[in-house]
């Protein structure tokens, strides 16, 4: 998750609900998986402990003037030592996966393959997997969540330099394979390399934050950055392939987010295409290669050119050995927008496929109502078609790694009204709601749900004011209180998967 500021709810709980489609708990297959998922630098603290190097988020966030409200994630969640805690806390939930990422520099402090190991950061996770596992919860683990080894960004540039940063991240791969793989069956490459490439090196509101007005060149370094990332998953994968699969028996892919996009007119033969093409340059940008084992989509090199790097020979051979490795599709979701054609040729460093983004479409309709942020809108019908286009564009088996939102004004309640967050229950009952039906009614196959996120945590740049756990995390303290919405994901889907396995209906559906 990522960015904005939270938006103030003027309105009662009750009204904001009755925006809202009712839920129907429709039901989903008995071996669905349903967690729920955080990354390392959002909730773990421990900056300095037990030899952890820095990443560029430690620099991001300490830089002055402050780009992240003046806030850190140097403690965090203090998951770094809190850990027994907050494994009783999941095995509370009853939940069947635990998502989580690995801090790179946490094992390598200096990042790189020629660099030492820190065994004090092997032995955290060791700690942590064992624990699930004892508890009967399986490790879905992210090998990046976007906390590059700073070091590695000062020697050469991190993701802007492919052929060191895809040798020094397919051995870093290979560190955690061999040492957690014997337990670890779920592995993620990267979390979300759309938000690494742009927001990292477009915006510059991520970290390392590049921009062109910090003095870099964002029609290009999006892109280069773009392409180091599949590389840089197709060597993990080919590693995992050839040296691990055989005797783990895993499986390994990548997480990608998106929107849903909607014609901005639907009679607009030109915003039909606009919204085919902004999803093609927001997933089919790494879905086509990795998946597909191809190009960049047409649509992309047509109007990039010579911004968009070429794959060479190898470089292809390297992406066709590797995608029937890649062996389900993750998706993190949030929100849906609609999509409208520009009339003028596309900016120099425009990233959309020339396409203006709108949350209203030519009638003045609003996509969905709005949440806690003023960017997230509950869109539940739209995130239906996306799981269709997804299954239809890469047949690969969906997980939803991430998903979620903030209640309105959440972070300004008291304790007792923060838990009892309805407005998240509905949409999580309505998103959930959106996968049975693509399921039983479209035939996509959808084998998991991770919610996002565990616990209120550190919302990279915008610090803690904006709360997306279905725990609440008293940041002063670190006292964790469960939320309505916990209590719901542990009945509904104990409910919704139970009425399937033992052939009875839901609401009158099977």
């Amino acid at each position: 998750m990522f960015e904005s500021n939270e938006v103030r709810a003027d309105t009662s709980t009750k009204s904001v609900l009755d925006t809202l489609d009712s839920v129907k708990e429709l039901p989903l297959p008995a071996d669905f998986l349903w967690g729920a998922a955080t990354a390392a630098y959002q909730v773990e603290g421990g900056a300095k402990q037990d030899g952890k190097g820095p990443s560029i988020w430690d620099e991001f966030s300490h830089r002055e003037p402050s780009v992240t409200s003046g806030e850190d994630g140097d403690i965090a969640c203090d998951h770094y030592n809190r850990l027994a805690e907050d494994i009783a806390l999941l095995s509370s939930y009853g939940v069947d996966v635990y998502r989580f990422s690995i801090c790179w520099s946490r094992l390598i402090p200096l990042g790189g393959r020629h660099d030492p190991i820190n065994e004090k950061g092997i032995a955290f996770y060791n700690a942590l997997i064992d624990g699930l596992i004892a508890h009967g919860i399986k490790p879905a683990v992210t090998l990046y969540h976007w906390d590059l080894p700073l070091e590695l960004h000062k020697r050469y540039g991190g993701p802007l330099n492919t052929t060191e940063f895809q040798a020094d991240f397919e051995h870093y791969a290979r560190l955690c394979f061999s040492r957690f793989g014997d337990r670890v069956k779920q592995w993620i490459t990267f979390n979300e390399p759309y938000i690494v490439a742009l927001f990292g090196y477009h915006s510059g509101i991520l970290a390392p934050g590049h921009s062109t007005k910090t003095g870099h060149d964002s029609t290009t370094e999006p892109w280069r950055v773009g392409h180091s990332l599949i590389l840089a998953h197709a060597a993990a994968v080919e590693t995992y392939a050839a040296d691990f699969l055989p005797s783990q028996k895993g499986s390994i892919s990548i997480v990608l987010n998106s929107d849903f996009y909607e014609p901005y007119d639907a009679t607009s033969e030109s915003d039909q295409e606009a919204a085919q093409r902004r999803l093609e340059f927001y997933v089919g940008w790494f879905g086509d290669p990795i998946y597909l084992g191809g190009d960049y989509p047409e649509s992309m090199r047509k109007q990039l050119g010579s911004r968009l790097p070429q794959f060479t020979e190898a470089e292809q051979e390297l992406l066709k050995n590797s995608a029937p490795h890649n062996t389900f599709y993750g998706m993190n979701h949030y929100t849906s927008q609609f999509a409208k054609a520009r009339s003028t040729p596309p900016s120099d460093d425009d990233h959309t496929g020339n396409v203006e983004e709108s949350t209203t479409n030519s009638e003045g309709v609003e996509i969905g109502p709005l949440s806690g942020v003023s960017w997230l809108r509950v869109t539940h019908k739209q995130f239906r078609k996306l799981l269709n286009w997804a299954w239809d564009r890469y047949k690969r088996p969906i997980y939803i790694t991430e998903n979620g939102c903030p209640c309105p004004g959440e972070n300004s309640m008291s304790l007792e009204q923060a838990v009892d967050d309805q407005f998240r229950v509905r949409y999580f009952g309505l998103y959930i709601d959106a996968i049975s039906q693509a399921i039983n009614e479209d035939g996509v196959k959808v084998a998991g749900y991770y919610a996002w996120s565990l616990m209120d945590n550190f919302e990279w740049a915008a610090g803690y004011s904006i709360r997306f756990g279905i725990t609440h995390v008293n940041f002063t303290t670190g006292t964790r209180t469960p939320k309505r919405s916990a209590k719901y994901l542990k009945e509904t889907f104990q409910k919704r998967r139970t009425a399937v396995s033992n052939g009875e209906a839901v609401n009158g559906k099977l």
